[in-house]
């Protein structure tokens, strides 16, 4: 079945995203108990019966389905349905409780307390554990203000002495290395010398991995551990490898008890069930989750925001912490000024849109605003949605940008040529950007026009 694409002002197409099949049959089992007037044990057992071939579906293993399955049961017959909330309503709640519940209840923080603080990265090859391994000293440093050193200690993979160094470089953190020593446990040992001596606040050991669990790994991370007695080790796993993540984590968990786990790749086509159970299987928290390959798509993990998202609810709180830390006070009062004095312009507009862009992948933020899984459920979006726009006004000359009201036929039609859109584009472009400027300078004023929620806003659907 083909999937709808959705035409808007400048072309946008989106990919799958994680638990959407999850979230649709959940939904679909909740459904059923609309209309009816209580909870019974016929329609209760139906909807669980539901849930659980769902949670299947998504590569939960079969006794933890049934266990929750079980627990939400007992709970919906446990309670009575009041006036104001519908039995189809209860059961939602108590469907988000147990998920919250079996991912972990609340976020849990890493601890990097000491200095320096030893941070011991493990995991199967291709899991991701370099590529976290930058990604968490770049949080480390821009979000916590911790000064980081990363140790190159996978001394087999070939280049990947060589990728943590350009990882590192990119976040702006040293990394340590030792050529032409092959003794991870020496130069690990050698890097915490070197981190005390400089003042380094926190180091992130990058561990090898091999392609399957195997007694010489297990050693050899064991022994890392001893050495360095790390505040953390975490376990980093692919949650694309489905159950077979979870019976690794449990393996990892049992040589070396570490003290909390990493979800790499969830940003990928994966029916989600390492994420729901792998913190019911080990006991050991879900501390962190990337969600794509930029050096800032790493989420601290918080299972009530999750549930939120499996069960259609969006996630509005990770939405403002994402506009907060690309927030700028000043940046906002000099465009409020522009707005007042009717000076805003094509460079300011680029600006908003590169904080946007800051906020992370579009499908991303999609997801958080409550009930647009659904509108966007066949719908295709991609990152590029702001592309032709940022084409077209960089086909505009420097006078152009600043001076919009500028902008006659010709100099449309060239613009149109030199960015390899339509001249309809560049009409449709002009006039949305015209009429978010009133808006915006409508709002900035305190003067909100009663037909606001009808005024085009960027990017706008294409009829």
């Amino acid at each position: 079945m083909l999937k709808k694409k959705c035409k808007f002002a400048l072309c946008l197409s989106i990919p799958s995203r994680m638990f959407e099949n999850l979230s649709t049959k959940i939904e679909k089992a909740l459904h059923t108990l609309r209309g009816k007037g209580t909870l019974t044990d016929i329609n209760v057992a139906e909807t669980v019966k539901e849930v659980r071939k769902a949670l299947l579906d998504a590569d939960v293993s079969y006794p933890i389905a049934k266990e929750f399955t079980d627990r939400v049961k007992a709970e919906a017959m446990g309670r009575s349905v009041i006036t104001s909330v519908e039995p189809g309503q209860l059961m939602v709640k108590i469907v988000h409780e147990e998920l919250t519940k079996l991912m972990g209840s609340e976020a849990v923080d890493i601890n990097v307390k000491d200095s320096p603080a030893v941070v011991l990265i493990a995991g199967l090859q291709g899991s991701g554990k370099t590529t976290f391994s930058a990604k968490l000293a770049n949080h480390l440093r821009t979000k916590r203000g911790k000064s980081v050193m990363l140790v190159a200690g996978d001394v087999y993979r070939p280049a990947a002495i060589s990728q943590l160094q350009t990882l590192g470089e990119q976040v702006g953190v040293p990394v340590y290395t030792e050529p032409g020593n092959i003794n991870p446990v020496e130069i690990a040992s050698h890097a915490l010398a070197e981190a005390k001596l400089k003042g380094i606040n926190v180091l992130i050991v990058d561990t090898a991995g091999r392609l399957a669990v195997d007694e010489q790994m297990m050693d050899e991370i064991a022994r890392l551990k001893q050495t360095l007695n790390p505040q953390e080790t975490l376990f980093v796993v692919d949650a694309m490898t489905g159950q077979d993540a979870v019976n690794t984590a449990k393996a990892f968990n049992e040589r070396i008890d570490y003290d909390g786990v990493v979800l790499t790749k969830l940003d990928g086509d994966t029916r989600g069930g390492a994420a729901l159970t792998i913190r019911y299987a080990v006991q050991k928290p879900i501390k962190f989750v990337g969600i794509g390959e930029k050096m800032d798509a790493l989420d601290i993990f918080h299972p009530d925001r999750m549930a939120n998202r499996i069960l259609g609810m969006g996630d509005v709180v990770s939405l403002v912490e994402r506009a907060q830390e690309q927030y700028d006070e000043s940046e906002a009062r000099k465009i409020q000024k522009k707005l007042i004095h009717n000076d805003y312009n094509f460079n300011d507009f680029l600006s908003q849109i590169a904080q946007i862009k800051k906020m992370g992948n579009i499908k991303d933020l999609v997801g958080m605003i409550p009930g647009m899984n659904k509108l966007t459920k066949d719908v295709e979006i991609s990152d590029d949605a702001f592309k032709p726009i940022e084409s077209i006004i960089g086909s505009m000359t420097p006078y152009e940008r600043n001076n919009p009201s500028c902008l006659n036929g010709s100099r449309k039609q060239r613009i149109a040529l030199g960015s390899g859109r339509s001249i309809q584009e560049v009409n449709r472009l002009l006039k949305q950007f015209e009429d978010t400027r009133k808006l915006m300078r409508q709002v900035s004023t305190g003067k909100v026009p009663a037909n606001a929620a009808k005024m085009p806003m960027m990017p706008r659907r294409r009829r």
